[in-house]
């Protein structure tokens, strides 16, 4: 779908004040898409917004928090007339050794990676049910393979995986559901990681030729661009020498 076609269409991008969330907004709105920019750093997507420009707007909201997100998506509403694309992107990866020290990071995935995409795409379903829409559900390949130290990290992924099948069966054929796995992407995900042995040897295997963000976006706009008749429901990228 070229620029002018997607002229006056609506991306909502969560956790869109780094990473794979900015780099997809700067990829829609080069394709002619107004954005809203969701995050909980506003002065990162107030940044990020002033320069997309083209109606983009900042929207402070924590994907934790319903009312939060009830109140971005009036702001959507009211705005720039509702939702045409869902990006659900926000999420964390805390990942450490399954002890009871960690229990604060399993409760802060569970309620970002999962909770956190449940609640915005329910409070934003009506507006994408207007007709033609797309859901874009962020995973990894975290939610195929599991692997010791990222557990629960693990079974958020997996759990939006299937969470991801089971709503596209249901929402057809109003909302086309895609699910995007990344594997190693450059990120700020693993300065997070609060167990700080897991968190050196995470960035090491993060220094080794990561996929880019703007590669992942770029797959994301292609996905999103597929006429409607078509619908690529799951895309697995990796960079090319990571085994796992």
């Amino acid at each position: 779908m070229s620029s002018s076609q997607n002229q006056g269409r609506v991306a909502v991008i969560t956790g869109a004040s780094s990473g794979i969330g900015a780099a997809t907004a700067r990829a829609l709105a080069a394709d002619g898409y107004r954005v809203a920019l969701l995050a909980r750093r506003l002065d990162r997507i107030e940044a990020l917004a002033a320069e997309l420009g083209n109606g983009a707007i900042a929207v402070p909201a924590d994907v934790t928090d319903r009312d939060a997100v009830v109140a971005a998506a009036q702001r959507v509403q009211d705005e720039l007339g509702g939702a045409d694309v869902l990006v659900n992107n926000a999420g964390v990866m805390l990942l450490g050794p399954f002890s009871s020290e960690q229990r604060q990071d399993y409760r802060a995935m569970v309620e970002a990676n999962l909770l956190g995409a449940i609640t915005t795409t329910e409070v934003f379903l009506d507006q994408l049910k207007d007709g033609g829409s797309d859901l874009i559900n962020i995973s990894s390949v975290a939610g195929r393979t599991a692997r010791a130290g990222n557990g629960v990290y693990a079974a958020t992924k997996w759990g939006l995986n299937g969470w991801s099948e089971s709503l596209r069966q249901e929402l057809l054929p109003d909302v086309r559901v895609t699910l995007i796995e990344p594997g190693v992407v450059d990120t700020e995900l693993p300065t997070h990681i609060t167990h700080e042995a897991t968190r050196q040897g995470v960035q090491q295997a993060y220094d080794v030729a990561p996929v880019k963000a703007e590669e992942i976006a770029e797959v994301i706009a292609f996905a999103l661009a597929r006429p409607r008749h078509l619908a690529i429901n799951e895309i697995l990228l990796r960079p090319a020498d990571q085994l796992g």
